[in-house]
């Protein structure tokens, strides 16, 4: 039976580096992030309706074609009602993408859903095990000015996703992110052996 494991936490927590950790151990995970970027490709129909929707909004495509995600993002993480317009487009074709991945995976896998955005969607009953990833505020924007983004737009993602609180409330395991890459890997290692353990439990 396939196990489902949604993989949570706020921006600059670190879950890529979690999951990548975890595809190692033999995880199959799926991206939110990368297929939200899938989804709205040149030549896709998640691309034409984001421009249809923003077409008074000058510079959102590159001269390739493609999506200037950095001009769409300072766009609706400073406006409420834009990104629910856009989440409105990209979210349903990335749910759909998600489910055809999961549904292809090995029936005897433990698949782990990368998703930002669990709480806010109320969707962590959808999913076997829930895991967060943690890390305090200012790690967060450490993180996140060494990517080059400024302090108001970091601030500004956050604000515009659910608060530690929320995130924890729903957690089965915490990995907690505020040390070394070294800290990090142990944390893996013991979350991986309690995905396994109870991917194994008796019925």
């Amino acid at each position: 039976m396939v196990i489902k494991v949604a993989l949570t936490g706020g921006i600059g927590s670190g879950k890529s580096e979690v999951s990548r950790r975890l595809a190692t151990r033999g995880a199959v995970v799926v991206d939110a992030d990368q297929l939200s970027r899938e989804v709205v490709e040149p030549g896709t129909e998640g691309l034409a309706a984001v421009l249809a929707e923003f077409s008074g909004v000058r510079g959102l495509q590159r001269g390739d074609g493609s999506l200037d995600r950095a001009a769409l993002g300072r766009l609706v993480f400073s406006d409420p009602a834009a990104l629910r317009r856009l989440e409105a487009i990209v979210h349903p074709l990335v749910r759909a993408r998600a489910g055809e991945l999961i549904a292809a995976a090995p029936q005897d896998a433990i698949v782990v859903y990368d998703v930002p955005l669990l709480v806010e969607y109320g969707s962590e009953s959808s999913y076997d095990r829930v895991v967060v990833v943690d890390a305090d505020q200012q790690t967060r924007l450490d993180r996140l000015a060494a990517r080059g983004l400024g302090p108001d737009d970091a601030l500004a993602r956050m604000a515009a996703q659910a608060d530690r609180g929320r995130r924890l409330a729903v957690a089965d395991y915490v990995v907690d992110n505020d040390g070394t890459l070294a800290d990090l890997d142990a944390a893996v290692a013991d979350l991986w052996d309690q995905l396994v353990a109870w991917a194994n439990r008796p019925d």
